[in-house]
């Protein structure tokens, strides 16, 4: 394997990394206000503190795998860097704007002294999982279905591409994706009382993330969504895409919690290779001409070999970090650990 190929597979390791783990970060943020009741008194409000502390323990540790991605992608790969930000700049800055806003709303939710204040923060808590959720089923859409890419290297996303039938459907299928993804973590890890509420909502998810999955499949087969240049891979995929959730909502169904998990982290995964084994050794493929190659985005020969040296140390530290944090915070939550937020 060939340094090119070996740092895209770690540039997609790492944000396949993010999409499993911050995914379901992104789902409990979402489903925060509906698993509460109604009610105004703060008993009442036990299950929302609940799922909040679920994911407490992982919470910004989650998003390491985001700035490695980052990393990697300014240094290994800076010419698709130099095409991919500025292009999608609208999109990335609302993803940083969802983060900022759902990461200060689950911290500073705690410290509000009226019903009207938790509210306010429950909101923005919704909105700060329910956006990046979008924005990057909408980004993947947009990187499946190709890019219009000009002459110079560059490429400017309208609100024609952005608001086609299939890249709204890829956001939406994402946005569903990781709302399951967090139902399913909640049905792991709160206690049994609550994991059934959980397990509801996970169950109802992963069947509409299923069909509207369906509806980008059907746009693909009729010319108007993804273009692939690995069908063969592309189409294997796709059924394993579909056959991770079928196990994900069978699992959820059975009660069998800790599979359903791995089935919707698996779900997680499959967008990503879609978009790079799928279209491989293609990293940007354009809808109005050639699109750019691994050789043509990667950067010289003696910068990934330092590079190397570095990823070498850090992706190891990264993956023991999180291999310790989630035994030492294995189980469900209750008694064993303490409120969070």
């Amino acid at each position: 394997m060939s340094l090119e190929t070996l740092w895209l597979a770690l540039l997609g390791l790492l944000l396949a990394g993010y999409f499993v783990l911050g995914g379901y970060d992104y789902g409990v943020q979402m489903l925060h206000s509906f698993l509460g009741s109604r009610g105004g008194h703060e008993a009442e409000r036990t299950p929302r503190n609940a799922a909040l502390d679920a994911m407490a323990p992982f919470f910004l540790g989650n998003e390491v795998w985001l700035v490695a991605f980052i990393g990697v992608l300014f240094g290994a790969f800076p010419h698709l860097e130099g095409s991919l930000l500025p292009g999608l700049y609208p999109l990335f800055v609302a993803i940083l704007v969802g983060l900022v806003l759902g990461n200060a709303a689950v911290q500073l939710r705690g410290r509000a002294h009226s019903a009207r204040g938790r509210r306010w923060w429950d909101a923005l808590i919704v909105f700060g999982g329910a956006l990046p959720a979008l924005c990057w089923g909408l980004v993947v859409g947009l990187l499946l279905h190709g890019v219009p890419r000009r002459a110079d290297g560059s490429f400017h996303i309208g609100f024609g591409e952005v608001l086609s039938p299939f890249v709204l459907a890829c956001g939406v299928t994402t946005a569903l994706l990781f709302a399951a993804h967090g139902a399913t973590f909640l049905a792991l890890r709160l206690p049994p009382e609550l994991a059934s509420r959980a397990r509801q909502s996970g169950t109802t998810l992963v069947r509409a993330a299923s069909a509207v999955g369906c509806l980008t499949l059907l746009l693909t087969l009729v010319g108007s969504g993804a273009s692939m240049t690995n069908r063969v891979t592309s189409a294997v995929l796709a059924v394993l895409f579909a056959a991770a959730l079928a196990g994900a909502w069978w699992c959820l169904s059975c009660g069998r919690f800790g599979r359903a998990f791995v089935a919707t982290c698996c779900a997680t995964v499959l967008p990503v290779l879609l978009v790079g084994a799928g279209q491989y050794p293609y990293v940007l493929v354009s809808s109005s001409g050639a699109g750019m190659t691994v050789h043509e985005a990667v950067t010289d020969g003696a910068t990934l070999k330092l590079l190397t040296a570095f990823g070498g140390v850090l992706i190891p530290v990264i993956l023991a970090y999180q291999t310790w944090s989630w035994w030492a915070f294995r189980g469900r939550t209750g008694r064993r650990h303490p409120n969070y937020f």
